[in-house]
């Protein structure tokens, strides 16, 4: 472990936060629709401007939605229980407690989302004032870590996170967390190393940083990589696109009636029939009313009329159509799910478009997973409840696979018939179930079966009494 002054790490988070703002300022312009301008000439008018505005068509939230909303983790299965008892006998772990307590069946998607939009997330798990353990997100646009070994090290050494950024005259706020204690910062700017002041407010009470880091991909580098990034060019494109095809229909969407060799009206002065004049002399002609109820006609016959072919709108839709499917191609999204076309699609069709997508939300839960379990020995350590040392214990994912409950049934009572399977074993793959049922389950499980036991003793010893009297 690096050794290094309170003061010194918080110059170095700090001035990472500083290093990244930029980067990660400009994904959350993507991903809350703030992108740059598609090209347009100089000379654009006020109505370029706002077709350029309409022309944002932004996808970045269903690009971190869709994988998001299939990671919800449900249970929490202990790999050792605390005091040496097996696991099967415990009805309701401690680490799942700290989990309800924390309230992170609803909060836990926002960590999701976080580490999937910017490529990083981060947790904290702390004591409260009422002594009890409870766990919050970070985002990353205000927190950073340092590790050892940032690709390969899942315990920073040191973590910051701000609590009030600084304006005008008053100092910004920061927590600092290292291996034992927890620090107040006080910074003029993420950019000022001299402005800093540091002050030890507690220990934290863990053997180790309370902080953990949710990263959706890790290079062997340690730089993180969310999904927004990579996709900023084609988003630029889909836009330049969609602003192209709004240009086009407004105008030149329509056919362009002409008329060459007449002399339009012009305006008379109502008393006299004079032309009237402009300011050069000229006179002022009258718009000609013209539409899809009215005629042309003139008395001179040189007069020709004509009209100008409106400009095809195909071309440019294909063109969007074909961006889209490249975003979806390089995302892992199924078209489907950008593009709303499913008809005539089979089970088989479906399923070989979902694949890509399975596999990339497998990959994002088993890193996600190994953060939960390090923050549920987090808790263990700090609430002195459970094993903190529980490292064969895994969370459970609840399965978004879209299947009805008699399908699951059937295949489920087929793996208890063939392949002989504990009952018991397949519960959790019951879809929808989760942690508490499965609690409740086993405990009535045990119930039935010491009535099923005690059932079965006065039934035998009944039947013995009941023999013998018949025999005498």
């Amino acid at each position: 472990m690096t050794d290094a002054s309170p003061a010194a790490l918080a110059r170095q988070l700090l001035a990472i936060l500083h290093k990244d703002s930029s980067r990660l300022h400009r994904i959350d312009d993507y991903l809350h629709g703030r992108h740059a301008d598609p090209y347009m000439p100089p000379s654009a008018d006020d109505e370029y401007r706002l077709l350029a505005r309409r022309a944002v068509s932004n996808w970045m939230p269903l690009l971190v939605g869709t994988p998001a909303q299939a990671l919800y983790v449900d249970g929490y299965r202990p790999g050792q229980a605390a005091g040496g008892l097996p696991v099967e006998v415990q009805t309701t772990s401690a680490e799942w407690s700290h989990w309800q307590r924390s309230r992170l069946d609803a909060r836990q998607a926002a960590v999701y989302r976080g580490a999937l939009a910017y490529g990083h997330s981060f947790t904290v798990t702390e004591k409260g004032t009422a002594g009890l353990v409870r766990t919050k997100g970070l985002s990353a646009l205000r927190t950073s870590a340092l590790f050892e070994d940032p690709a390969n090290d899942d315990v920073p050494y040191a973590a910051l996170t701000v609590t009030v950024w600084p304006q005008s005259e008053t100092r910004g706020r920061a927590r600092l967390w290292d291996a034992r204690h927890e620090y107040e910062v006080l910074f003029r700017s993420l950019g000022d190393q001299d402005g800093i002041t540091v002050t030890r407010v507690r220990r934290h009470g863990a053997t180790e940083c309370p902080v953990t880091r949710f990263a959706a991909l890790v290079d062997l580098e340690g730089r993180t990589l969310g999904v927004i990034e990579p996709m900023i060019a084609l988003q630029d494109r889909i836009n330049q696109t969609i602003f192209d095809l709004l240009v086009a229909q407004t105008y030149a969407s329509v056919k362009v009636r002409t008329a060459t060799g007449m002399a339009p009206p012009i305006r008379r002065d109502p008393e006299t029939g004079e032309p009237v004049l402009d300011d050069d002399g000229n006179p002022i002609p009258l718009p000609i009313n013209h539409n899809a109820r009215r005629f042309l006609f003139a008395e001179d016959a040189d007069v020709k009329f004509g009209s100008l072919d409106e400009t095809p709108l195909g071309g440019f839709i294909e063109s969007v159509d074909m961006s889209i499917r490249h975003l979806a191609a390089v995302s892992q999204t199924p078209p489907h799910h950008l593009l709303g076309q499913i008809a005539n699609l089979s089970a088989e069709a479906l399923l070989a478009a979902e694949t890509a997508l399975s596999r990339k939300i497998a990959e994002f839960r088993t890193a996600f997973g190994e953060c939960w379990e390090r923050v549920f020995r987090l808790s263990a350590e700090l609430s002195g409840v459970g094993n903190a040392d529980d490292y064969q214990g895994e969370v459970i994912w609840r399965d978004m696979e879209s299947r009805s409950l008699a399908q699951a049934a059937d295949a489920l009572g087929k793996l208890r018939e063939q392949l002989g399977i504990p009952a018991k074993g397949l519960w959790r793959r019951v879809p929808g179930v989760t942690q508490t049922e499965y609690e409740d389950w086993a405990e009535m499980a045990e119930d039935e079966d010491s009535v099923r036991q005690l059932s079965t003793a006065i039934t035998r010893a009944t039947g013995a009494d009941s023999g013998f009297a018949e025999a005498a």
